[in-house]
């Protein structure tokens, strides 16, 4: 075992003698206790390596844990070894058991766009906003196990009844269609368990250990798997840190962290509270916010980097004052300690605070990049274009082919849709398959079938020429041949349209750009496209650019120096949160904030800020006020120092005559 674990690192990679809870605080190391830990299991305990599975939350986080498993291990040493997400678990789980649900295993996994697109035809409106709550509310409930069935009765508002047969038709739909949503990758695989004894014996002796990673993430139906996979012997390591939940919005549940008490009582807890990331000072602030909220366990974060900088908090007359005070101090500090661009990040709490220091970062040509931002390819618009795409590649895709047939609507009706996915299901085959068949022309009526038959010419016709035609110029016909720019105007305000159309054409011009390039059909840019979302991401740390982030997409990340911006009464806490009695979960937000920094942290806010086109004053976000005030210095208030103080000044001066002289004797 290396000499650089600490004693409770090491006692919690040694330990296997039960279920284990290791409370690892932030920049505790818990990544290299679980990639140490496997190692262990493998070398030393003589665990198979296709006996384990990690199981965490992010594709991202799956990634780097393999790799850094794969630094320690040799390759035949972790052949068979499952590190995954909690869905790409289910989804395995799933492929290999779907005949026991009445699914074919060839079953379609539907996006969040394709599920709000069935909500929205059953809901009879294009109201995103109220699409959005719906599927909202239908996702919490699958995640807490409550069928729609049972929803209609316990139904207590008018909305929840409204949700409730919302969520019956939307299921009966996806079943229709051999579908399931993100949800069901967890809620059907507990099902089963549940069901069926064989099925959960035979998983129980696959993965006889499991670790696991940000348990305080996880919702009622993660932890139902967890409880079931480990059954009575609780061979588990679960790492979490409960001043880090902060997704109870998305149904992850605190409570997980008591049950495991409750359901495992010889659960054993080991705290990692030594921090290897920042300074004395902002582990400090981040302590005495969080300790005002009320402890399921003590623990208190330390460090040996140094007591560090103090907290700059500036006070800035408004927002656009904000954005170039930010981008100021930044250019300073950059130029000042010779550091990269990549070395700074800006957080905030919502994604509408972004604009204005994207304006002030262009304006001083300063290379940014948006973490947790959506990509080119997973714009409705561009997903519509590649669904067809899909198709001709694969016609047997049924997410893109009900996506396709449904975008614009090509006059099949849901009722015709829904018989196609009925008879596809019971003959086990896809829908376009099915939609050739004589048996389904004996369910559907003439009228009905003509148009869905067209559809299916379409493809074909489009399928042979992709393979022989020019990818840009094809692209651009079947565009015209769907009427899709006149359907965009049609859906859409005037300028969304506009701007979503000129996306497309963007797309239209790189398949004509590659496709001539490197001589490749609209079929082999299908396959091009697939690897590119699936690579998207990977070497975004190559890149020298200011990070610009929310508070949620950060979580895990750590950067030199933080700005963390609009810390402010009714932004963070968030006044929602506030008055839904979410105060808690805002406070472990503003915790997960101050410890991504390393050796500095600067806290901003406004006197006034712009609402629905009024000004309103606005107050300093009380968790500042929870900070010791012997850790800060503020700047810009009545009192306080200068947003540039005069010894800053002299020193920022002093520092640019001597390099101007070094510069000047070179020469």
């Amino acid at each position: 075992m290396p000499a650089h674990l600490n004693s409770p690192q090491r006692a919690a990679i040694h330990y296997l003698d039960g279920p284990l809870l290791v409370l690892a605080g932030a920049g505790s190391g818990k990544t290299r206790v679980i990639t140490y830990k496997i190692a262990h299991l493998i070398r030393e305990a003589q665990f198979s390596a296709r006996n384990i599975a990690a199981i965490t939350f992010t594709n991202k986080a799956a990634r780097e844990m393999m790799e850094r498993v794969g630094k320690l291990m040799t390759p035949p040493e972790v052949r068979g070894l499952t590190v995954s997400t909690f869905h790409s678990l289910g989804m395995h789980i799933l492929r290999q058991e779907a005949t026991h649900l009445g699914y074919k295993p060839q079953f379609s996994i539907l996006d969040a766009f394709d599920s709000g697109k069935i909500i929205s035809d059953v809901l009879k409106t294009t109201h995103k906003d109220e699409v959005r709550k719906v599927q909202s509310q239908i996702s919490l409930w699958k995640n807490d196990f409550i069928s729609p069935e049972q929803m209609l009765t316990e139904a207590s508002s008018e909305w929840e009844t409204v949700c409730a047969r919302t969520y019956l038709a939307y299921q009966s739909t996806l079943t229709a269609y051999q579908a399931m949503d993100f949800d069901d990758l967890i809620r059907l695989p507990v099902q089963l368990f549940r069901g069926n004894e064989e099925v959960l014996t035979r998983w129980q002796r696959k993965l006889r250990y499991l670790l696991l990673d940000e348990y305080q993430d996880t919702n009622t139906c993660q932890y139902q798997m967890v409880k079931l996979l480990t059954g009575v012997r609780g061979m588990f390591t679960a790492v979490g840190d409960d001043d880090q939940s902060i997704y109870a919005w998305r149904g992850a549940n605190m409570e997980n962290l008591r049950l495991l008490q409750v359901d495992f009582p010889k659960l054993n807890v080991i705290k990692l509270e030594q921090n290897y990331r920042s300074t004395a000072r902002i582990l400090r602030a981040a302590n005495s916010v969080i300790a005002n909220n009320p402890k399921l366990f003590e623990k208190k974060l330390w460090s040996d980097l140094g007591i560090g900088d103090p907290i700059n908090v500036i006070m800035c007359k408004d927002e656009e004052h904000e954005a170039e005070t930010v981008v100021q101090r930044l250019l300073a500090h950059k130029f000042e300690h010779r550091t990269r661009f990549a070395d700074y990040a800006i957080l905030y709490r919502g994604n509408y605070q972004a604009r204005i220091f994207e304006q002030a970062l262009r304006n001083q040509r300063i290379p940014y990049q948006m973490s947790g931002g959506q990509s080119f390819f997973d714009k409705p618009e561009i997903k519509d274009v590649i669904a067809y795409m899909r198709l001709l590649t694969n016609p047997d895709d049924d997410p893109a082919f009900i996506r396709a047939l449904t975008t614009p609507r090509r006059g099949v009706g849901a009722g015709t849709l829904e018989k196609l996915g009925t008879y596809a299901g019971q003959r086990k085959l896809s829908l376009f398959a099915a939609a050739h068949e004589e048996g389904l022309r004996q369910q559907v009526l003439d009228a009905q079938m003509q148009p869905l038959l067209e559809f299916c010419r379409f493809i074909t016709n489009l399928q042979y020429r992709a393979l022989r035609e020019p990818a840009g110029a094809l692209a651009q016909e079947m565009l015209l041949a769907i009427g899709y720019e006149a359907w965009l105007y049609d859906s859409e305000e005037p300028r969304p349209a506009e701007s979503k159309w000129k996306n497309v054409q963007d797309m239209i011009a790189w398949l004509d750009k590659k496709g001539s390039e490197d001589n490749k059909t609209l079929i082999d840019l299908t396959q091009t496209i697939a690897l590119i979302t699936m690579l998207e991401g990977r070497d975004q740390d190559d890149v020298d650019a200011v990070k610009m982030s929310t508070l949620h997409a950060s979580k895990g990340l750590e950067y030199p120096h933080v700005f963390l911006v609009g810390t402010e009464e009714g932004i963070l806490p968030h006044q929602e949160s506030v008055d839904n009695g979410m105060l808690e979960e805002e406070r472990r937000l503003m915790y997960v904030g101050i410890t991504r920094a390393q050796r500095s942290l600067t806290l901003t806010y406004c006197v006034k800020r712009r609402r629905a086109g009024e000004w309103l004053f606005v107050d300093p976000s009380r968790f500042i006020q929870e900070i010791d005030g012997e850790d800060m210095r503020h700047y810009g208030r009545p009192g306080a120092e200068p947003l540039v103080s005069r010894h800053e000044g002299r020193a920022k001066l002093a520092n640019l005559t001597a390099m101007l002289d070094a510069r000047a004797k070179k020469e």
